[in-house]
């Protein structure tokens, strides 16, 4: 899976593998198919990573990463904060060493605290103790070791492996103590050799049944996948190709579905191990997998002893390294919206579970985008003196004239936004002053749709009533193309000027005296 994203994926960070809501998700997908036995659930699973590998390669084709774009960064940070919290929760049972079940931080913390007298001294002991250790390597080790004479290259290297440190020590105390035997809990026997070569079904029925859930699993996660592997590209200052990461994860579901696999994305944990290891290319991922192969035919035993707890602490350091409450006050201060949009995803992640902070992640974004340019910015401009620059009216000292009006249209105009230009244009001349003409400023828009259009038309059929006329400026190339392909350039009562300057010359020269300037309102 890794080789295979290695190969075709952009992310230098981004660890593929099984992950908690594409593993709920299959498990809920394969469980209402009414299956019986364990080689038919094995057959189901195959099938599933095979459809969605297929679904996601088809989409990487057909360019279709940019629904990448519905997902803002406050959402992101909001959704990546809320992970790390779930995922280091959800590890304070092996810390603890008891059992605790839960995909939500409510369930999970009840589970936790119903259980707590179940907690094993020795296991505890050796979670917080490894978990401090983790914390002290990432920030003191290093510096201590230049402090001691060696170079910094070597100090860092020396430092990233302080996990590995961690590992061995704990597994040989439990050898040495025997802990074990006194209710620490162990990884245990870890199969060795390779996985075997399986192939999905194509039966016409079972992929019928399993299209839409693995169409639904694609998508989140893809979402998923691609918002890790954003989030720590922007710690690199990287970019990532979203069309191309979803033939990375496409290819990676079809090797998942030919080595006996189920549908796999790129994991929040292990992707944020991986970066701490210092990925630097998709090569990394391949490296990972040689290293995994040649673990599963030599090490394997080596792990036995492994305790549970220094797994769980190793991934506790890792995913808090991603969590950023800070970024609820930089949008507090900077835009309540996407604060809203923040602490929205971020409550929903912790509150509802992964899945459902994907998914409204996205439906925030689509909605954020909505409501922005559903109501967009149109300032009333005036000429600044001794210029031919147009400015805001209640920004700076300009030039206007009562007989003309002019807005500038600072956003697109499509369905959402129609009417309201239209209000607002209708709003504006609903006054005494002797307005003859309104023209809009269109030099930041880039399109006008039909909805538009129909507003447009509607806005110049009621000034023309009102014995005002309609006049366009800066409009650009392809949106005048548009309009030439209408019958609204035909109809319109006024011109379309080059510049905002030649409309407010023309417009006000019968107005004005011999200077030809135009008279401060």
């Amino acid at each position: 899976m890794n080789i295979a994203y290695g190969i075709f994926g952009t992310s230098r960070a981004l660890a593929v593998g099984p992950v908690a809501v594409v593993s709920l998700m299959t498990a809920s997908s394969i469980g209402a198919l009414g299956l019986s036995t364990p080689a038919e659930y094995a057959a189901a699973a195959i099938t599933l990573a095979f459809i969605s590998g297929a679904i996601l390669t088809v989409m990487g084709v057909l360019r279709l990463g940019f629904l990448a774009n519905f997902l803002s960064h406050p959402v992101i940070a909001g959704f990546i904060t809320a992970s790390g919290i779930l995922i280091a929760t959800s590890q304070l049972k092996h810390i603890f060493g008891i059992k605790a079940e839960g995909h939500t931080l409510v369930e999970t913390v009840i589970s936790l605290f119903e259980n707590q007298h179940m907690t094993n001294p020795i296991t505890l002991f050796i979670g917080l103790s490894t978990t401090a250790f983790l914390f002290w390597v990432r920030k003191g080790l290093k510096p201590l070791l230049i402090s001691f004479g060696l170079k910094p290259r070597l100090a860092d290297i020396l430092a990233k492996a302080g996990p590995v440190a961690a590992v061995a020590v704990t597994i040989l105390a439990t050898v040495l103590f025997g802990l074990d035997k006194k209710g620490v809990s162990i990884v245990g026997e870890v199969p060795m050799g390779l996985p075997p070569l399986t192939f999905p079904s194509f039966s016409p029925s079972l992929v019928s049944q399993l299209f839409i859930p693995a169409l639904l699993i694609s998508i989140i996660g893809f979402v998923e996948s691609v918002s890790v592997a954003q989030t720590l590209a922007a710690k690199k200052r990287q970019r990532i190709i979203p069309d191309q990461e979803l033939v990375g994860l496409g290819t990676a579901n079809i090797a998942a579905a030919f080595t006996g696999g189920y549908p796999v994305t790129g994991g929040f944990a292990r992707s944020v191990v991986n970066f701490d290891a210092g990925a630097e290319t998709p090569a990394a991922g391949a490296f990972t997998s040689i290293g995994i192969l040649f673990a599963a035919l030599l090490l394997t035993p080596l792990l036995y002893f492994l305790p549970k707890a220094t797994l769980a602490a190793t991934i506790i350091v890792a995913v808090l390294s991603l969590v950023d409450f800070s970024i609820l006050k930089r949008t507090w201060g900077y835009s309540k919206v996407d604060f809203t949009a923040v602490a929205a995803t971020i409550l929903l992640t912790l509150g509802l579970g992964v899945e459902a902070g994907v998914s409204a992640g996205v439906l925030i974004s689509i909605f954020l985008h909505l409501y922005k340019t559903s109501r967009p910015h149109v300032a009333e401009v005036g000429l600044v003196p001794g210029t031919q620059h147009f400015r805001n009216i209640n920004r700076h000292q300009v030039q206007t004239h009562p007989s003309m009006v002019t807005l500038r249209i600072d956003e697109s105009l499509y369905f959402a936004n129609a009417r309201f230009l239209e209000d607002l244009v209708l709003n504006r001349i609903a006054c005494d002053q002797p307005i003859k003409n309104i023209v809009l400023m269109c030099s930041a828009v880039n399109e006008i749709d039909t909805s538009a259009l129909e507003s447009l038309e509607e806005i110049n059929r009621r000034l023309k009533d009102a014995g005002i006329k309609l006049h366009f400026s800066e409009v650009k190339g392809p949106v005048m193309d548009r309009l030439k392909r209408s019958h609204f350039l035909e109809e319109l009562s006024g011109e379309v000027f080059l510049s905002q300057y030649d409309a407010m010359v023309k417009l006000t020269r019968p107005y004005l005296g011999d200077n030809g300037k135009a008279a401060a309102e």
